[in-house]
């Protein structure tokens, strides 16, 4: 069973090397599974937005990535307060998806405020890479590397550790 994969994405990927970086795992990735990555538009943020400013953000941004959601995907929203896995496991986890019936995934990274409560709702693992706070961008590429290296893994090929 082929793995499909889409990374669904709020914001532009601005900068010229984590464009091409992304391109570069893309490539990788091809090997493995097929891939699509879909970004949509994100919300101005002020510098301090109220509670009730940033719901509605959210909220918008929300409203944009469930519009281009793939149907019937399983679905992994990256949040801070999510399950820390290894490289190892997160290979174990794409390695039992398919096993499962499971071949489309969805990886799900927000904006500058994270994600909404409608879309972290349906998350079927809530996945964090660390404690510590990346810009959304840069995670993009972090996400496809662990991908990449997941896949290698699942395939005993070598990968530098």
């Amino acid at each position: 069973m082929a793995m499909h994969i889409t990374l669904l994405t709020v914001g532009k990927l601005k900068e010229k090397y984590l464009r091409e970086a992304l391109a570069e795992y893309e490539k990788r990735l091809s090997r493995y599974c097929s891939l699509k990555i879909l970004e949509v538009a994100d919300e101005k943020t002020p510098d301090a937005p109220t509670p009730a400013r940033k719901e509605q953000i959210l909220d918008a941004e929300a409203g944009r990535l469930l519009s281009v959601m793939p149907a019937d995907t399983y679905l992994i929203t990256l949040e801070i307060k999510g399950k820390e896995l290894s490289s190892e496991e997160l290979a174990e986890r794409l390695a039992d998806l398919p096993l499962r019936g499971k071949s489309n995934l969805t990886f799900v990274i927000g904006g500058s405020l994270g994600l909404s409560e409608k879309i972290t709702g349906r998350s079927d693992l809530a996945l964090s890479f660390s404690r510590m706070t990346f810009p959304h961008q840069l995670m993009r590429v972090i996400l496809l590397e662990q991908i990449y290296r997941a896949f290698r893994i699942n395939s005993n090929e070598p990968y530098h550790k």
